[in-house]
């Protein structure tokens, strides 16, 4: 047990008191490519501080942050919690706002705590600062100490860098994409934080890097290489002495030193073991790089294929204009391809402008006008539609399926037209097509439409993977393209597949449990 363990436990028994932790967190997914940037104000709908705003937010909900409520119930635990806020993936976040996020979080950690749960994203890039899980690590670290045992759970889509494992005692990844195990990811990494402030358990890390960048599309987790990963990954956690392993797809659109695929294997003391661990991985990742590669149509085409099919719905999934990965919602490749469809089509398209027009409007009025494509040429030019004003609604729903359930999400104002066969819903505000919620709560069912236009690139599938009867990937511009040579990439480490040629180089780090806990 190390010195600080000690002291906890005996302080407990002295007082009688529960585990305290500590827990906040910052996440925000980062699109370096994307034509906007994040600024504070984008955080402030998802700004929660203090045990009794946390419960009443997150409480009874299936997201990490329920799942730290229900697991300091579990382990007879008290929570003390700070600052955790959130903003819906976007461009760079600010210099400006990245110092206001870090400084209320670093000051809002309990320093009596017996340790520190840390809910990150693994791709949060501000002005200046390219690894902002790594920066905000060390500025806990530097107020905390390195005594403090710090659990840290992260996205699927993390990028993750030298110093979050070297920082993080614990880091504990997603393993479903799309991501459905939020809840129960933090439930692990909670229970391996209480082990090691109990003195159970002494975690040393290997962070092995694949040298390769994998689009999104290609990180299902129920099909292909990426399932051969997980299992392998899962077998691996069966072995005596290993505590987890954690599969960290990366986020390809985040332009910084340690973007790519990466394993993070977090061993009981044995840092040999978690080093071969590691590195078998990242070998087998690197032999399967051919397969992490994916087959796209443009638009037109993809909705002739479409229209085509003698069942629905066929989800279009315009992956390049991907809310989930920051894009702006508004791209009209493809919507400009269904104004004229011929059986009955879904698309939701963020124009605030757009909704404030039908809202004038009001309901039974005909919106005649432009919609989409403010954002710049990348994601195509506005697109002139015509047609009734069925629905106005404020935007806000509770998420009623697998992701994130009971989880609030907030549209902005939202007006849905009829404009022929296609059933156009425009909102003021990003939002992913993660959940039924947002179609559901504007009166609207999936399974009437034959098409259904998802701003998503695998995501969508928790809500309408069960009713989807086949999916077509469109490749069009735009900031999350699949298509990774449209991009100018400037600070990524090279070489790296398949920016460039030849065998992935693979990189492979380790951490002792001295160097956490000196």
């Amino acid at each position: 047990m190390n010195d600080r363990a000690i002291e906890s436990s005996s302080s407990r028994s002295a007082h009688c008191d529960a585990p305290r932790i500590a827990i906040a967190g910052i996440l925000h997914e980062t699109n370096t490519f994307a034509p906007f940037m994040t600024a504070i104000d984008a955080f402030r709908q998802e700004w929660i501080v203090g045990n009794a705003a946390f419960e009443a937010r997150y409480g009874g909900t299936r997201t990490s942050m329920g799942g730290a409520i229900d697991a300091a119930a579990q382990h007879g635990a008290s929570l003390a919690a700070g600052l955790y806020a959130a903003a819906t993936p976007s461009g760079m976040v600010t210099a400006e706002a990245a110092e206001e996020l870090m400084n209320a979080v670093v000051a809002s950690v309990d320093s009596e705590a017996d340790g520190l749960l840390l809910i990150m994203h693994g791709a949060m890039v501000a002005e200046g600062i390219p690894d902002m899980e790594g920066d905000l690590l060390g500025r806990l670290r530097k107020r905390l100490g390195r005594q403090l045992p710090i659990a840290m759970t992260i996205d699927l889509h993390g990028n993750v860098s030298e110093e979050m494992a070297e920082l993080a005692d614990l880091i504990v990844g997603y393993d479903t994409y799309p991501h459905i195990d939020m809840y129960e990811r933090a439930i692990e990494a909670f229970g391996l934080l209480i082990r090691y402030i109990e003195g159970d358990i002494r975690p040393v890390r290997a962070l092995a890097h694949t040298g390769m960048i994998v689009v999104p599309q290609a990180m299902m987790t129920e099909e292909g290489a990426m399932k051969e990963l997980m299992d392998r990954a899962f077998a691996m956690e069966e072995e005596p002495g290993v505590l987890n392993v954690t599969v960290a797809g990366g986020f390809p659109y985040s332009d910084v030193p340690d973007a790519g695929m990466t394993f993070i294997v977090t061993a009981d003391g044995d840092e040999a073991l978690a080093v071969r661990c590691a590195e078998e991985l990242a070998c087998l990742a690197a032999s399967w790089k051919d397969r992490f590669q994916l087959q796209a149509i443009p638009p037109r085409e993809a909705v002739r294929i479409a229209l085509l099919a003698e069942e629905g719905p066929v989800i279009l999934a315009e992956g390049s204009d991907n809310v989930g990965g920051g894009a702006p919602a508004d791209a009209t490749h493809t919507l400009a391809c269904l104004t004229e469809a011929s059986k009955p089509a879904l698309a939701v398209i963020c124009d605030a402008e757009a909704v404030r027009v039908a809202a004038t409007l009001g309901i039974g009025g005909v919106f005649r006008g432009k919609v989409g494509g403010r954002m710049d040429e990348l994601h195509g030019r506005p697109v002139e539609v015509e047609g009734k004003v069925r629905t106005l609604f404020d935007g806000e729903y509770r998420h009623i399926g697998p992701y994130m359930t009971g989880q609030q999400a907030f549209m902005g104002l939202t007006a849905v037209l009829a404009c022929g066969n296609l059933t156009l819903v425009l909102t003021e505000k990003r939002v992913a097509p993660w959940d039924l919620g947002h179609i559901d709560s504007i009166g609207l069912r999936a399974e009437d439409f034959h098409i259904i236009l998802v701003k998503s690139a695998i995501a969508w599938q928790a809500a309408f993977g069960p009713i989807a009867r086949d999916v077509i990937h469109i490749d069009s511009p735009g900031c999350c393209s699949a298509n990774l040579s449209h991009f100018r990439y400037e600070q990524v480490r090279r070489p790296v597949y398949p920016l460039d040629t030849g065998e992935p180089h693979i990189r492979i780090a380790s951490y002792g449990y001295s160097r956490s806990n000196p």
